[in-house]
C-alpha cells in the first residue's frame, strides 16, 4: 500500500512519523529568530545576559511549539492557552526592552500563537494588539523605524491573520470529514433498512403460505395422507421459489455499477494520497451487450486496488470513452498511473479474472506496463 503522506488537517500525528512531519513543518518559522540568535552570539552583552538571553529563548521556543502543535490537535483548556500566551508576551516585552531590537521578532510569534489558538473574536484584538505592544516597544530601542514597520510588524499583522484562516479552515475541514462520515453512516442505514424490507417483502407472503401449508398437512395427515401429501409438495414448491427470490436479491445487492466504483475509486485513490482524475459521470452508451457495465466496474475496483497497494503513484487518471479500431466501434475505458510500473501481467494480480469478465461481454483486457513509467490498463467492449 501507498505510504501514507501526513496526519490530515486537524488530526493528532498517529505515530512517530507523522509527529516529526507536523515538527518539522512547525519548526520551518523557527527561521526567523535567527536576529536573536546572532545577537546573543556577538557576545555585546554581559555573560550573565546573555545566560538568561539563551535561556529566555529556549523557554519561548519549547512554550511556542507546544502551544501551536498540541492545540491544534487536542486543544488545551483555556486557562492554559491563556497562561502560555502570556509567558509568550512577557518574555518577548522583557528580552525586548533589555537586550534591544532583535528580540522585537518574538512579537510575531506572539502574533502567530494568537492567531492559532485564540477564538477568532479574541484574534481579531489580541493580533493588532500584540503589533502595538511591539511598536510601543520599537521606539524605545536602537533600531530604525522606518525598517522597523514593513520588517516586523506588517508579518506580525500579516502572520497572525493568516493563522486564523489556517484554523478556520483545518476547523472547516475536521467538520467536513465528520459530515461525510455521517452521510456514510446514513447510507449504510437506509441501505440496510432497504435490505430488511425487501426481505420482508420477499420472505413475509412465502413463510406465511408454509406455515399455513405445514399446519393444514399436520391436520389431514391422519385421515388423508393423499392431501396432506400435496400440500407438503406445495410447501417445497413455495420454499423453492423462495429461496430462488433471495438468490435473486443478493445477486442484485451485490452487482458491482460503474458509477459506484468510481465513486469508490475516488475516495480510495485520496485517501491513500494519490491525485486522482476520474470522469465526473459515468453514463454509458446504448448498444453495449448485458453485462458490459458490470465488468467494467470490476476492471476499475481491481486496477484502483493495484495502484494503490503496488504501483506508489501519485497521480491516477481514469478516462472512459468511445473508440474507432479496425475491429468496429468499442467503449474504451482505461487506468493509467505514473507509478514504478511494476505491476506484473500475471494471473496473481486479478488479471486474468477481469479478462474473463470481459471475455463473457467480447470485451478485451490490455495491460501494459513500463518500468519507473507508470502502468496503464485499458478494457474494451464492443458498442451493438
Amino acid at each position: 500500500m501507498r505510504e501514507d503522506r501526513g496526519p490530515l488537517p486537524g488530526r493528532p500525528p498517529t505515530n512517530r512519523q507523522e509527529a516529526l512531519r507536523k515538527l518539522l513543518w512547525i519548526g520551518i518559522w523557527l527561521a526567523f529568530l535567527g536576529a536573536p540568535v546572532t545577537d546573543l552570539l556577538k557576545e555585546e552583552h554581559t555573560a550573565s545576559a546573555t545566560a538568561l538571553g539563551w535561556l529566555a529563548l529556549v523557554a519561548f521556543v519549547g512554550v511556542y511549539l507546544a502551544l501551536v502543535f498540541r492545540h491544534t490537535a487536542r486543544p488545551f483548556a483555556r486557562v492554559t492557552v491563556a497562561s502560555m500566551l502570556a509567558f509568550l508576551t512577557g518574555i518577548a516585552v522583557a528580552t525586548s526592552l533589555t537586550l534591544d531590537a532583535p528580540w522585537l521578532v518574538l512579537f510575531v510569534y506572539v502574533s502567530v500563537g494568537c492567531g492559532a489558538v485564540l477564538p477568532l473574536p479574541l484574534a481579531r484584538w489580541a493580533i493588532p494588539g500584540a503589533t502595538a505592544v511591539m511598536a510601543l516597544i520599537g521606539l524605545t530601542t536602537r533600531g530604525d523605524w522606518g525598517d522597523f514597520v514593513p520588517g516586523l510588524a506588517i508579518p506580525a499583522l500579516l502572520g497572525g491573520f493568516a493563522m486564523t484562516g489556517v484554523r478556520h479552515l483545518v476547523r472547516t475541514t475536521v467538520e467536513l470529514r465528520q459530515a461525510r462520515a455521517t452521510v456514510a453512516q446514513l447510507a449504510a442505514n437506509e441501505e440496510r433498512l432497504r435490505l430488511a424490507r425487501d426481505l420482508h417483502d420477499l420472505m413475509g407472503h412465502s413463510l406465511s403460505l408454509i406455515t399455513l401449508k405445514s399446519e393444514l398437512a399436520g391436520r389431514m395427515l391422519p385421515d388423508r395422507p393423499d392431501q396432506a401429501a400435496q400440500q407438503v409438495a406445495d410447501i417445497e414448491q413455495v420454499s423453492r421459489q423462495a429461496l430462488v427470490d433471495v438468490r435473486e436479491a443478493v445477486t442484485g445487492y451485490r452487482r458491482a455499477t460503474l458509477a459506484g466504483e468510481l465513486a469508490g475509486a475516488r475516495t480510495a485513490l485520496t485517501a491513500a494520497g494519490v491525485a486522482a482524475d476520474l470522469p465526473v459521470t459515468a453514463d454509458l452508451p446504448p448498444g453495449l451487450p448485458p453485462g458490459a457495465g458490470e465488468a467494467l466496474a470490476w476492471v476499475v475496483r481491481e486496477a484502483v486496488t493495484n495502484v494503490v497497494r503496488h504501483s506508489a503513484a501519485r497521480r491516477c487518471a481514469i478516462t472512459l470513452g468511445e473508440c474507432q479500431t479496425l475491429d468496429g466501434r468499442f467503449l474504451e475505458l482505461k487506468v493509467a498511473d505514473d507509478g514504478r510500473g511494476a505491476c506484473a501481467v500475471t494471473a496473481g494480480n486479478g488479471l486474468t479474472g477481469l479478462a474473463e469478465r470481459l471475455s463473457e461481454v467480447d470485451g478485451t483486457l490490455e495491460p501494459s506496463a513500463h518500468k519507473g513509467r507508470g502502468f496503464t490498463l485499458t478494457a474494451r467492449v464492443p458498442l451493438l
